[in-house]
């Protein structure tokens, strides 16, 4: 899979989304913003698990964009190795599955290799 272009893709269609439902894609936005404005964790953290949820719940488009934004904010590969065998841990086989996937995605869109 080319990440770069899953994700390039993925935007298109949530332009889309957005011309099509612009009130209910504001309203996702606002709950973003909120979820990201609360300071009892750093924003670092906030990606962690995200990235531990959306390898949970199979979201392909999340574990990219959870990525990229992992590393905007000072993440490693190391960290996510460790939030990786978590989310197996509590997934099982499917979450093996994932979690490779998003091993994939950060040796791609991020390029660090331990």
């Amino acid at each position: 899979m080319d990440w770069n272009e899953y994700l390039d893709d993925m935007k298109g269609n949530l332009r889309e989304m957005h011309k099509t439902h612009p009130d209910m894609m504001k309203g996702f936005g606002a709950l973003e913003k909120g979820a990201s404005a609360g300071t009892g964790v750093d924003q670092k953290t906030k990606e962690l698990i995200a990235l531990g949820i959306a390898i949970g719940l199979r979201c392909e488009p999340c574990i990219g964009f959870h990525i990229k934004a992992l590393a905007k904010h000072g993440g490693t590969r190391e960290e996510l190795a460790d939030v990786l065998g978590v989310s197996v841990q509590m997934g099982g086989g499917p979450a093996l599955m994932y979690a490779s996937k998003a091993l994939a995605a950060w040796d791609q869109l991020i390029g660090e290799k331990a």
